[in-house]
C-alpha cells in the first residue's frame, strides 16, 4: 500500500475540517453581526440569530476538537509530561489513551441513547430536533476514540510522543 498517497489524502481531509470549521466561524459572526444590526440599528430583535451562534458554537467546538486539534496541542500536565524521558511519555501516552478510551467506550451507549431520546425536543425558534443538534457529540466521541487508539498504538510500536518544547506558543509556559 503507497503511504505517501495515504498521507496526501489525509492531509486533504484535515484541511477540509479546517474549512468546516471555519466556515462555522464566519457563519456564527455573521449571525451575531446580523443580531446586532437588527437589534440596535432597526430596532428589531430576532432572537434565531441567538439560537444559530448557539448551535454553531456547540458544532465548531466539538467539530474542532474531533478533527482539527492535533494531539500536540491538547492540554497535558507539561511539569510531569516535560520531564518524562522518551520510554516515560509513551508509557503516559498509552495510559492516558487507555484510559480515554475505556471511558468513551463505556459512556458511548449512554450518549447514543440519550441524543436519540432528545428527537422529542425542538430548539425554540428554528424547530432543529436536539437529536441533530447533539449528534455531533456522538461523532466526537467516535473520533476521540479513534485518535486515543491510534495514538496508543503508535507508543506501543515505538514511535516516541514530541518532546516537550517550552519555547512553542502552545507549551503553557
Amino acid at each position: 500500500m503507497n503511504t505517501g498517497y495515504l498521507r496526501q489524502a489525509w492531509a486533504w481531509l484535515a484541511r477540509r475540517a479546517e474549512n468546516v470549521a471555519a466556515a462555522m466561524l464566519v457563519a456564527m459572526f455573521a449571525a451575531f453581526i446580523l443580531q446586532i444590526v437588527f437589534r440596535y440599528v432597526l430596532g428589531l430583535p430576532i432572537g434565531w440569530t441567538h439560537e444559530v451562534s448557539v448551535v454553531l458554537w456547540i458544532w465548531l467546538v466539538l467539530w474542532g476538537a474531533a478533527f482539527v486539534l492535533r494531539d500536540t496541542e491538547e492540554i497535558r500536565f507539561d511539569l510531569l509530561y516535560g520531564g518524562a524521558g522518551e520510554r516515560a511519555r509513551r508509557v503516559m501516552v498509552v495510559a492516558a489513551g487507555a484510559a480515554l478510551v475505556a471511558l468513551y467506550l463505556v459512556s458511548l451507549p449512554a450518549v447514543i441513547d440519550y441524543v436519540a431520546f432528545m428527537k422529542v425536543q425542538r430548539t425554540a425558534y428554528l424547530k432543529i430536533r436536539f437529536d441533530w443538534l447533539f449528534s455531533i457529540y456522538v461523532v466526537f466521541a467516535v473520533a476521540a476514540i479513534l485518535r486515543y487508539l491510534w495514538l496508543g498504538w503508535r507508543a506501543i510500536l515505538g514511535t516516541p510522543p514530541k518532546a516537550f518544547d517550552p519555547t512553542q506558543a502552545g507549551s503553557g509556559v
